[in-house]
């Protein structure tokens, strides 16, 4: 049985084509999520030459900028081996059916729905992206932009007994989102300041600014967005140095060096997907294509700024 998949085949332009289906054992897709910060970036082109090799995804096939197939927000159902039968995650492109080694495929915990189980690689990066802040019981955080990533790290800050955590953005829409999440909400020009932790994940230099403008004395400022190619500029002129603010990276490719002697991959995957019991966070899914309607719609899901976490259906004889 052919496999098909959705590529990307020129800026702005999507198809879908055959596919290698991998080695290892059997998954009937059920549903795909789009990643739309780096889905974008991908389909206009801008992954960067230097980060061609990092930025392959596991299953990727085909090569950047043109033509590639990519995407890591599968859900699937094992039909052979010891797994058949049971609702895994894996991370695989928007693709029909796939195989891929037993040991890449994370099983659903019971209580999450393979519609909700999408997400599983955007927890996996907002957890990442907590551990890397530092932050604790108690602090004042201000996360700047409410998309997927940002939404996911406030939702689980917002958990840290007495924290008190502020999603900025400039959506007004995104309030009741926010509010859903056990988080505050702020417009740009009404920010918080003297902030404790600071994630930014807006992926513009604006956001970034808002960012630094947010951290208090000795704050750290974590950078969760991608920026791709071009240069984004960094405001490190007015108090940035005399509040002596630590501003760092997070990046889910590798986990934190402190938590490298206990923890894995394979259990970092397993725990976001646990997080994702949580019924609330179905607010973080904002449509749902038919593949086979994909590519017509591919482009104008990734430019829309409404768009969240955008759920692909597959549908199974």
């Amino acid at each position: 049985m052919t496999a098909q998949a959705l590529w990307c085949t020129g800026p702005g332009r999507a198809e879908l084509r055959a596919a290698q289906t991998g080695s290892g054992v059997a998954v009937q897709t059920l549903f795909t999520g789009i990643s739309r910060g780096t889905e974008r970036l991908v389909l206009e082109g801008r992954v960067p030459v230097t980060e061609h090799d990092r930025m392959r995804a596991p299953a990727q096939e085909g090569a950047f900028p043109f033509p590639v197939k990519y995407g890591y927000c599968a859900v699937g159902r094992v039909t052979e081996g010891e797994l058949a039968g049971q609702d895994v995650f894996a991370l695989h492109p928007h693709q029909t059916w796939f195989r891929m080694p037993q040991a890449m495929l994370t099983p659903l915990p019971g209580g999450l729905p393979p519609e909700r189980a999408v997400l599983g690689a955007n927890m996996e990066t907002a957890l990442n992206v907590l551990w890397d802040s530092g932050a604790g019981a108690g602090d004042r955080i201000a996360v700047i932009g409410a998309g997927v990533i940002g939404a996911l790290v406030g939702y689980l800050a917002a958990r840290l007994p007495g924290a008190e955590v502020t999603l900025i953005d400039v959506n007004p829409d995104r309030a009741a989102l926010a509010q859903t999440l056990g988080c505050g909400f702020a417009a740009p020009d009404t920010a918080p300041s003297d902030c404790d932790i600071v994630i930014h994940a807006t992926a513009t230099a604006q956001g970034l600014a808002l960012a630094l403008d947010c951290a208090g004395q000795n704050a750290t400022v974590v950078e969760a967005s991608w920026h791709g190619a071009g240069d984004t500029p960094v405001p490190l002129g007015g108090a940035f140095h005399a509040r002596r603010l630590r501003l760092i990276s997070s990046q889910v490719g590798h986990l934190p060096p402190d938590r490298t002697p206990r923890w894995t991959h394979a259990r970092r995957m397993a725990k976001a997907l646990e997080l994702l019991c949580d019924p609330v966070l179905e607010a973080l899914i904002s449509g749902q294509t038919a593949f086979d309607d994909l590519p017509a719609q591919y482009a104008g899901i990734l430019s829309d700024p409404g768009t969240l976490c955008h759920r692909v259906s597959y549908t199974q004889a």
